[in-house]
């Protein structure tokens, strides 16, 4: 969503990165998922990533969050009702410093009620909650248990993000094993990991049809990540070459080892969604 928009409207890009779409274009998030619905998409992700504390605070916008949510929400739901299909809406619960980062998330205190109102605000507009970008166990618990908090009754769905280097942990270092040990008491309805390279995704699900039987899948990211790298800072991410083409082989052999939920995150446009829409 958030480079869709960036190509579309370079002029609003600010600190808030997505969230200032909302408050500028809010318009445009809703043809932004309009086009990955016409592509295909069989699930949208609300445009939540960045209304967050740490993202809105750069602007002296922390007020704004709770409406900044529920619009999300509300234009996601307006994109499915206008497309006149079956798709699905999911919430998206973020990390709430910065991706890629475990040892920057926050403390609990601080952490839970954010995502209470993330779930308040976006429980009228979803199907299901996705616990997005997940680098910890800590942090996915943190997401967890603001769930179990508001007694949520709506499907949830978890996605890790993993270590470039092929080995099964999360950005944390954690295993794949020990995360979805970790994850049983929600009893999610899918596990899949994301913004995370391919390749690595490819390994992760090898491991995961293992262990459990449920719905696997992955949805990768166009980056090549440093460490250290945050949002704001000097370290540069590279782009690696993924073509339409590329990321249709890999969706293929993901079908191949059982995965049943497979799309794109950072950088993967409606023309990517297209192109796998086929091997439904």
């Amino acid at each position: 969503m958030g480079n869709e928009l960036l190509a579309r409207r370079p002029d609003l890009v600010t600190g808030l990165w997505s969230a200032q779409y909302l408050i500028d274009a809010p318009e445009l998030i809703k043809e932004v998922h309009l086009e990955y619905i016409n592509a295909g998409a069989d699930l949208i992700i609300t445009n939540t990533y960045s209304t967050i504390p740490s993202y809105l605070s750069k602007k002296n916008a922390e007020d704004k969050m709770p409406e900044l949510i529920h619009l999300a929400g509300k234009l996601a739901r307006e994109a499915v009702k206008d497309s006149k299909k079956k798709v699905m809406v999911a919430g998206s619960l973020p990390p709430l410093e910065e991706s890629y980062r475990p040892d920057l998330v926050i403390d609990k205190e601080e952490a839970i009620p954010i995502y209470e109102t993330l779930i308040k605000e976006l429980t009228p507009y979803v199907d299901i909650f996705i616990c997005e970008t997940m680098s910890s166990i800590k942090e996915m618990q943190y997401v967890m248990q603001a769930l179990q908090n508001l007694d949520n009754e709506k499907p949830v769905w978890i996605a890790w993000s993993l270590k470039e280097d092929k080995k099964n942990q999360l950005r944390s270092g954690e295993s794949i094993r020990e995360a979805f040990n970790a994850s049983a008491s929600i009893e999610p309805e899918a596990y899949l990991f994301n913004c995370t390279d391919p390749f690595a995704i490819t390994e992760g699900i090898k491991e995961l049809k293992g262990l459990t039987a449920i719905p696997i899948g992955g949805y990768p990211n166009v980056f090549n990540v440093p460490d250290g790298w945050t949002l704001d800072n000097d370290i540069q991410v590279s782009v690696r070459d993924l073509s339409v083409e590329s990321f249709l082989e890999f969706a293929k052999e993901w079908q191949n080892l059982g995965a049943t939920i497979i799309g794109g995150c950072c950088g993967i446009g409606p023309k990517f969604i297209k192109a796998i829409s086929a091997l439904k």
